[in-house]
Formats: C-alpha cells, sequence, structure tokens
C-alpha cells in the first residue's frame, strides 16, 4: 500500500499567503493580532513592493507601536528600493503623530536628515514632518538649503505638514530666492496655511505677474480653490490674455465652471477673441464656454 505523498511548502510561501489573508481580511486582522502582528513583519523580508506596501499600510494603522522600528530599518536600508523606503517613510510620518512617545523616533531621524547620503536625507526629511512636531523645525529648515534639490523641496512640504504658521515667513523668503523647483514646490503647498489664507491669496495674485511661466500656471491653479471667479473678474480677464497657454485654458475653464452667467457677459469679447487662438486646447475649451452659455 503507497502512503499518501506528503507535500512541503516552503516557510516563506507559508508567510507570504498568511499575509496575504491578514492584508485582504482587516477583520481578521483585528480577531488575531497576537499572530497576525509578527507575521506581517516577517513576511515584509519576503514580500514583493506591492504587498509591503499593503503590509505596511495595515500595521501603519493598526500597529504602530510595533511596527515603527521595523519600518524605520526598512527606511534606512540601502539595499531596499527607493519606492519602498520611500513607502516606509510615508508610513512614519503618518504614524509619527500616534506614537506615545515620539521622541526618540524624531531623534533618530534628525541624526539621518544629517547624512552624508542623499538618498537617506529625503526620506528621512519626509518622515519627520508630521503635525506638530516642531522639534524637528530647526533642522527642517537646514534642509530648504540642502545640496540636493529633491531634498529641499521634501524640506518644504515637511515644514508645511507641521502645521506652524510661524514658518510662512520663512517660505515666503525662499519663494523669493530658491531655486525654481523649489519655488514651485512652495507655491503648491501656501494653501495649507488656513489661518493666512488672505496672505496666500495676495502672494498668488503676485505671482499671476511673473515672467517665469510655470509660476504664473501654479499660481493660477493654486489660486483657484481659494477664489470666487465674479470676484476677481479682472484678474481672469488679464489670464485670458496670458502668454501662456496652460493660463488661458485654465481660466476659460475656471469661468465655465464657476463663472456664471455674469462674468461670462462681462468677459465675452475676450473669450469670441481665444476662439481664433493657436492653441488648440485654448480654442476647444472657448468654444465649450460659448456654448454652455448661449
Amino acid at each position: 500500500m503507497k502512503s499518501n505523498p506528503v507535500i512541503r511548502f516552503e516557510p516563506k510561501k507559508q508567510i507570504l499567503e498568511k499575509a496575504k489573508k491578514y492584508v485582504d481580511s482587516i477583520e481578521l486582522f483585528v480577531e488575531e493580532p497576537a499572530k497576525a502582528i509578527p507575521l506581517l513583519l516577517k513576511a515584509m523580508k519576503y514580500a514583493d513592493r506591492h504587498l509591503k506596501c499593503e503590509i505596511m499600510l495595515v500595521l501603519g494603522s493598526f500597529a504602530r507601536e510595533e511596527a515603527v522600528w521595523p519600518l524605520y530599518e526598512m527606511m534606512t536600508d540601502a539595499s531596499e528600493s527607493e519606492d519602498v523606503r520611500h513607502d516606509a517613510a510615508i508610513q512614519l510620518s503618518v504614524m509619527g503623530p500616534f506614537l506615545k512617545d515620539p521622541h526618540l523616533l524624531t531623534d533618530r531621524l534628525l541624526k539621518e536628515i544629517e547624512s552624508p547620503d542623499a538618498e537617506t536625507r529625503l526620506h528621512a526629511t519626509f518622515a519627520v514632518g508630521w503635525e506638530g512636531n516642531f522639534q524637528a523645525a530647526t533642522s527642517l529648515i537646514g534642509r530648504l538649503y540642502d545640496s540636493d534639490p529633491r531634498v529641499q523641496e521634501t524640506a518644504v512640504n515637511a515644514l508645511c505638514n507641521l502645521r506652524d504658521d510661524r514658518i510662512m515667513e520663512l517660505l515666503l523668503d525662499r519663494l523669493e530666492h530658491g531655486s525654481l523647483e523649489q519655488k514651485r514646490t512652495i507655491l503648491f503647498n501656501l494653501w495649507r496655511f488656513y489661518s493666512k489664507e488672505e496672505k496666500v491669496r495676495e502672494v498668488y495674485v503676485k505671482y499671476l505677474e511673473h515672467p517665469d511661466a510655470d509660476l504664473r500656471f501654479d499660481a493660477l491653479v493654486c489660486l483657484s480653490p481659494i477664489t470666487n471667479v465674479r470676484e476677481h473678474l479682472e484678474l481672469y480677464r488679464k489670464c485670458l490674455k496670458d502668454e501662456d497657454g496652460r493660463v488661458r485654458e485654465l481660466a476659460l475653464k475656471r469661468l465655465a465652471e464657476e463663472g456664471g452667467e455674469s462674468s461670462f457677459r462681462s468677459l465675452r469679447a475676450e473669450i469670441e477673441t481665444l476662439l481664433n487662438d493657436p492653441d488648440i486646447k485654448v480654442k476647444k475649451a472657448a468654444l465649450e464656454l460659448l456654448r454652455k452659455n448661449k
């Protein structure tokens, strides 16, 4: 009589299969945290990037204290892919405000942002920028002048994440003197200073006059959500005549979305002129706006 063959599973395969069950069923994870947490931590050694990201999301949401140092090790591991290290940095920045005592993590991250390795500085700068982490402010300000432009831009985001209105004046100074990419990053973050909305609006309006087309376009993109078209018709009149087609097109789209009939009537001549615009996207946006307001 033949014995039944014994099927042997590799531990790695078993670990990954069980990990997939936990990330696919949060209910199962919540029912078995004592089993799930150590298994998911172990699975991160073998998982591909997609599964690692899913595991980090689950652990970052439900097992912050247990996951913080494994994620830190992953973020600082030069043998990991840059995507995985970035994902780990994201999770650390999300988890930071919820840790019982975040100071040790902050201290370690502040050491990492002084690293001679640009990638390490980049990820640590991102990770340490969470709301209320004022301990990191001085070090993050130093990264605004980093030799790597990516670190500079990440420092802008991290400083804005602190939610400290005192940071705004510093960023406005860098808006005047920083690189083009740093200027663009700052423009895209200023709207987050809610208590300074009037000042932010003034900055965006000012940059609609900037000689650089990218900055004018970015300013209009950022200005749109915090202004009412009908209250700034002269501003939009200027935008319809801007040298950059992207600005003209966006102004037309804003008028179509929120302008209203009175706004359309006051700008009808400018809109009709754009039917002959050399930019096909502008011409199409003008035609759609005219059709909408027949």
